[in-house]
């Protein structure tokens, strides 16, 4: 027994590899402080790719396993810049990242648009008005073009880790 039913989240509509990804500018969080900071200018200060890596609200498990799983993976020490996204405050990031020790970033998205612009949103159970991302993984090149996508269709679903660090480079 799990504990918890599995939910099928249904079809995303979300960038494809060869697609634009969505602009967006929101906070970007570490564990000592926070700025606006537009997804374009991350991506063009860093000479790479970028890694957006969507995950529920800080402090839920998915969270928590999936940053888990890609620090122990030392996702932090490839050539990828790999930030984080997450429907919480950046209170609520900055505590997170400092209480996990995370070597990440994370844009702080507590009105979920960037999800939503993304067509990865779900509304959480039970909770009207309230949604939060799907675990997705998007890897974006100079021009910001989308070069690999996965995103969960089920909650809870993690990806298959040594597959996308793969697809990723990230070997």
């Amino acid at each position: 027994m799990l504990g918890f039913d599995v939910v099928d989240l249904g079809p995303a509509d979300h960038p494809e590899p060869g697609e634009t990804a969505p602009a967006f500018t929101r906070p970007l969080v570490t564990d000592e402080f926070w700025e606006d900071q537009s997804l374009s200018a991350l991506v063009d200060e860093h000479d790479g790719p970028t890694v957006l890596v969507f995950t529920p609200m800080a402090g839920s498990f998915l969270a928590k396993y999936v940053w888990d799983e890609l620090t122990a993976r030392g996702w932090d020490e490839h050539e990828a810049q790999v930030v984080g996204l997450t429907a919480s405050t950046p209170y609520e990031i900055k505590r997170f990242v400092h209480d996990n020790d995370y070597p990440f970033r994370f844009f702080a998205d507590p009105g979920n648009d960037v999800a939503e612009a993304y067509g990865i949103a779900h509304d959480l159970d039970g909770m009207t008005g309230i949604s939060e991302p799907r675990v997705a993984v998007f890897a974006l090149d100079a021009d910001h073009t989308v070069e690999s996508a996965w995103v969960a269709t089920d909650w809870p679903e993690f990806p298959d880790y040594d597959e996308l660090e793969a697809d990723l480079g990230l070997e």
